[in-house]
């Protein structure tokens, strides 16, 4: 595709006020999901007691939520179309409301389960609908800082999460990390009425019921499956059989994208380099960082000893970083481009996150706290890049059907690192025979999904040099350095 094209089919120039009012508003509802995950993460030993439940065992809640994101996810892009992103945005505002207030009313483990999964629907429509109406609003030009406006509010959940919930979980009841999202979810449900146009394509393409079927039993079966191995929450033969219907559903769906006019998980979107190699190299990084915020907490907890206030004052640090870094990401991208920063920001972020296995309870607290900014500082910056990159060639015709691909394979990355996190701290206790997880199985899950993280790198490497110049700025840069005399 030619630059012109591009230009032709990106949206004009808004402003910067309305560009980041929208942003923010879109925040507003990332800065509502971050801090639900984040708070349950640091309750869920309060939870397992609650519940009677293995601390282990209960990363369930968690990727119970994250199957449900990759189930409904693909829908998203359709039904933005077809009843407007601001009407399907603010619809699911209010379903991930309905499920926060069932999460805190769950009077058993599987209750909890089931009202997780509804949460999960209101998020597959919340997170990438809201993209979406960024896409579609804002220039590609002006797309790297849209996307910094988006990421630095949303980042507050996960800075205020950890120890919001230690602080619950210590001096009240484990509930009400569940009930703080009411107001958060009624403001938002405000704002997107008062503030967001109501953005839609105006010849949806038929929706895609049978794919949805498919891509859904695929992925379900799949992750369910490799989340249950080894875990002896079902049988050894339940788990394959669930990978086996999974790997089965999944071949039925490449064959009915195939012919299928409009598929509901677009797979020809790969075909395009900087989207293909974005999700490829990224969904690899996500499984390492997808596993911190179920690991970590447990590992303070559980391997440290700690109360879950001390766990949720020190895990905030990870996501401190993150935050740290937003500024300096425009900076960033536009005097290295997207390929250099990918590759040698990812490596450095895989590396920190690999040494997090060396963290003890002797270690003083201030080298603890550098080690979680470090790490997030980096890892916050490949994540803005790869969340920008993605669309750096995408027509805008195809932006909603890259969205949902995005977003599904995004959730499904996440969903594989808690799994594996969870995974590979079962073997390490089963190999040492320990009743409870000890820092030494924590050590080694936290070296396999670094392991993952650093796969990625190889991948970022085929990127072209200059892709993404046009978001970056790098481009500008390059061609006034050859042309002095301009």
């Amino acid at each position: 595709m030619s630059d012109q094209q591009v230009l032709a089919e990106t949206p004009p120039s808004a402003g910067a006020a309305p560009m980041r009012l929208t942003a923010m508003i879109v925040a507003s509802a990332l800065f509502m999901q971050n801090l639900d995950s984040t708070v349950i993460a640091t309750a869920l030993p309060a939870m397992a007691r609650a519940f009677g439940a293995d601390p282990v065992h209960m990363s369930a809640a968690l990727t119970s939520y994250l199957l449900s994101l990759a189930v409904f996810i693909p829908a998203s892009g359709w039904m933005a179309d077809r009843f407007g992103a601001r009407t399907v945005f603010r619809a699911a505002i209010g379903v991930f409301t309905l499920g926060s207030v069932l999460c805190g009313e769950a009077g058993n483990f599987p209750l909890l389960i089931a009202a997780r999964i509804l949460q999960g629907t209101g998020g597959a429509m919340m997170v990438p609908v809201g993209r979406l109406l960024l896409l579609r609003t804002v220039a590609k030009s002006e797309l790297v800082a849209a996307m910094a406006w988006l990421t630095v509010p949303a980042m507050l959940g996960p800075v205020i999460g950890p120890p919001l919930g230690g602080m619950i979980v210590s001096y009240a009841s484990w509930r009400w990390i569940f009930y703080i999202n009411v107001p958060i979810g009624l403001l938002g449900i405000l704002l997107v009425t008062l503030f967001i146009a109501d953005v839609r394509e105006e010849a949806p393409q038929r929706f895609d019921g049978l794919g949805l079927l498919l891509s859904a039993v695929c992925l379900a079966g799949a992750m369910f499956g490799f989340e249950t191995i080894g875990r002896g929450l079902v049988s050894g033969p339940t788990s394959a059989a669930l990978v086996g219907l999974g790997a089965a559903a999944g071949l039925l769906y490449l064959r009915h994208a195939r012919i299928h006019a409009s598929p509901v998980l677009d797979l020809t979107l790969f075909r395009i380099p900087s989207f293909g190699i974005s999700v490829a190299s990224g969904s690899l990084f996500r499984i390492g960082v997808g596993a911190v915020p179920f690991l970590l907490p447990l590992m303070i907890q559980l391997g440290f000893g700690r109360s879950a206030a001390q766990s949720g004052a020190i895990t905030f640090a990870a996501a401190a970083g993150a935050l740290v870094m937003k500024p300096a990401t425009q900076f960033v991208l536009r005097r290295f481009g997207f390929r250099v920063t990918l590759i040698w920001n990812g490596t450095l972020a895989a590396l920190l996150l690999g040494a997090t296995a060396a963290l003890r309870p002797s270690w003083p607290l201030v080298a603890i706290y550098a080690l979680l900014l470090t790490g997030g500082f980096f890892r916050s910056l490949q994540f803005t890049a790869y969340n920008t990159l993605a669309y750096a060639d995408i027509p805008r015709p195809r932006m909603s059907a890259a969205t949902s691909l995005y977003s599904t394979v995004q959730q499904i990355s996440l969903t594989f690192g808690v799994a594996a996190g969870a995974a590979a701290l079962e073997f390490g206790r089963t190999l040492g025979g320990h009743r409870a997880p000890d820092l030494g199985d924590f050590s080694i899950a936290f070296l396999v999904v670094a392991g993952a993280s650093l796969l990625a790198i190889p991948l970022a490497a085929r990127l072209a040099p200059d892709v993404g110049a046009e978001m970056s700025g790098q481009r500008v840069r390059g061609e006034a350095r050859a042309c002095p005399g301009r």
